[in-house]
């Protein structure tokens, strides 16, 4: 059983950002950081299956991809990394690579990196605040410059760059070709609401990701069975003993958390280790709560402000 405020791991990239406000105090370190990883506060805690990160974009990231479950524990590694983003902010021509156009054998694959056209050969499109894009394993994969994006995954750090813009970090050609599907990606499946308070972004097989809105100076009952992570987006909260800003996370696991919403309301992000939305995940207990929506709706309808 557990309710932690998240450490945070500042992690200098070399395509980072030197403004990371509002979401982490000022850097004046003039090193660009590129992530916040969010950790647990107990060392002793077992070590969690879910990474979530805030990433920061001043230039393009490399064009990458990560290996599924297989094919990590071929390599002899415990499991791949399957991840999903949603977009904190953007400018306003902020682009993200998904896939590629078309399906490519691996010796084509090979050629296009080895001339820079795998660049062109990425399905790039815009995207937008609110924005969600899931990013199965063994999916060619790159995000653009100027961009916020809060990420969840599985917790591996293995990556195989197979382009990196005239950067002079190592690649992983022959890696990254064995483990990528050289193709289009699958179309991320539309971000759904389960009540007025609840909308999930995306689920897979390693984790569900939803957005809580809680009104002003509501009061919610969490129950996180599973590993839970949450990071503040909008507004505060005191969850449980812990007071929560926007870019301030938690980790919960095995316990029902009290959320009091600040005076503005508050909306987070919310990350657990479960293959499908939880039906008795979140209940309203304040004395609006008569009146309040059943926190699960069978037929949900789309959410207009999150676009697929």
């Amino acid at each position: 059983m557990a309710l932690e405020q998240a450490c945070i791991e500042i992690m200098p990239k070399p395509w980072g950002s030197t403004e990371l406000l509002p979401w982490s105090p000022a850097n004046d370190s003039g090193v660009p950081i590129g992530e916040l990883w969010f950790q647990r506060r107990d060392p002793d805690g077992p070590e969690p299956a879910l990474l979530l990160k805030l990433l920061f974009t001043q230039e393009a990231l490399s064009i990458q991809v990560h290996p599924d479950d297989d094919d990590a524990q071929a390599m002899g590694l415990p499991h791949g990394k399957t991840e999903a983003w949603y977009v904190l902010s953007g400018v306003a021509d902020a682009m993200v690579g998904v896939g590629l156009k078309s399906a490519l054998s691996p010796t084509q694959l090979r050629a296009a990196i080895a001339n820079g056209s795998i660049a062109e050969l990425v399905a790039w499109r815009r995207v937008f605040e609110g924005d969600v894009i899931a990013v199965p394993a063994g999916t060619i994969h790159a995000i653009g410059p100027g961009l916020v994006l809060a990420e969840i995954q599985q917790r591996s750090d293995t990556t195989f760059r197979l382009f990196d813009h005239g950067r002079a970090r190592e690649l992983h050609i022959e890696q990254g070709v064995a483990v990528a599907q050289a193709g289009p990606a699958e179309r991320t499946a539309p971000a759904r609401r389960l009540s007025d308070s609840r909308i999930v972004l995306a689920v897979n097989p390693h984790f569900t990701l939803e957005r809580l809105d809680l009104p002003a100076r509501s009061t919610w009952e969490l129950e996180a069975p599973h590993e839970t992570w949450l990071v503040a987006i909008v507004g505060d909260a005191a969850i449980g003993s812990l007071e929560l800003g926007i870019g301030q996370g938690c980790f919960i696991e095995g316990e029902t958390a009290r959320i009091a919403a600040g005076r503005d309301g508050f909306s987070c992000l919310l990350a657990y280790d479960a293959a499908t939305p939880d039906r008795d995940l979140l209940h309203r207990v304040d004395a609006d709560d008569a009146a309040a929506p059943p926190a699960f709706v069978r037929s949900p309808v789309p959410f207009a402000q999150v676009r697929s």
